[in-house]
């Protein structure tokens, strides 16, 4: 009587062993499966894709978001955090062109991408956004560039934009207050010409709301309204001080803007001690 009743325990073990094993099996491939479909990118380096515009959202006199499809509802763009995709269009003459340019989305915003898009007078590729309707379609290829942000690479980031460089600093911030895992640090100055200048300015002022311990902004106008508590001018080099982290191994001063922004931020930063490997230009 014992024999057979152990004789069935032994039975009934392995059955429930085989049955984990079964269950175990399918969770990997399941896991393996998803992991798989989210390196299955949208994007070519190599080759331009076409992408369908299908809200175009206008933000103010000269800026627009535009949403465009991916191929299906469940597509990811495969951008990685901190690269950008190149667009190709044409001007007024009807000549090619082509322009870098950095979504406000991240891969977990399936079934599309969004730009957010400042069209100038004369610029060429903004003739091209300024045409174009809900229903046509945008040439892109990608990804570009040489920044990769990893989760905990620094301890902090300061970063330094002005006018539409602050997309690339919006996609970096978003990606890392989205991960609850991640601990990093954002210090944001952001510099424009007049308040009406100012991109995402209502998701930007969001983020200390909803992580006041990781993530700040400071606003610099050249003109700037009445009752500005903001700074005032060009970010200089005691803003810096001020709003960004001091000098370590372990932060990293971003900036994106225009040229001469840019070469101003370098001699700032460079007066302040941070070396050439705590700084990156997008």
């Amino acid at each position: 009587m014992d024999s057979l009743q152990s004789h069935r325990n032994e039975i009934i073990g392995i059955s429930v062993a085989l049955a984990a094993i079964g269950v175990g099996s399918a969770y990997y491939f399941y896991l393996s499966n998803k992991s798989e479909s989210k390196l299955k990118s949208c994007l070519d380096p190599e080759t331009f894709k076409e992408f369908k515009l299908v809200k175009r959202t206008e933000l103010s006199h000269n800026v627009a978001k535009f949403r465009f499809a991916l191929p299906s509802s469940d597509s990811v763009l495969g951008l990685p955090i901190g690269q950008h995709i190149s667009c190709r269009g044409k001007d007024a003459n009807g000549e090619d062109v082509m322009k870098a340019y950095t979504p406000t989305t991240l891969d977990s915003d399936v079934g599309y991408f969004e730009l957010v898009i400042k069209m100038y007078p004369q610029g060429r590729m903004s003739h091209h956004f300024r045409e174009m309707r809900e229903g046509d379609y945008l040439s892109v290829k990608g990804p570009k560039g040489r920044f990769k942000y990893q989760p905990g690479q620094v301890r902090a980031f300061g970063m330094l934009a002005g006018g539409t460089g602050i997309t690339p600093m919006f996609q970096v911030a978003r990606a890392i207050l989205e991960n609850p895992s991640d601990k990093t640090k954002v210090q944001l100055i952001y510099a424009n010409v007049t308040y009406d200048d100012i991109l995402l300015k209502e998701e930007l002022d969001n983020f200390p709301h909803s992580f006041p311990d990781q993530f700040s902004v400071y606003y610099v106008l050249n003109e700037p309204p009445e009752e500005w508590s903001g700074g005032v001018g060009f970010v200089s080099a005691k803003m810096i001080q001020d709003h960004c982290p001091e000098p370590a191994s372990d932060i990293q001063i971003l900036r994106c803007g225009p040229p001469p922004m840019n070469k101003a931020m370098a001699a700032h930063l460079e007066a302040l001690g941070y070396t050439s490997e705590m700084q990156f230009q997008f």
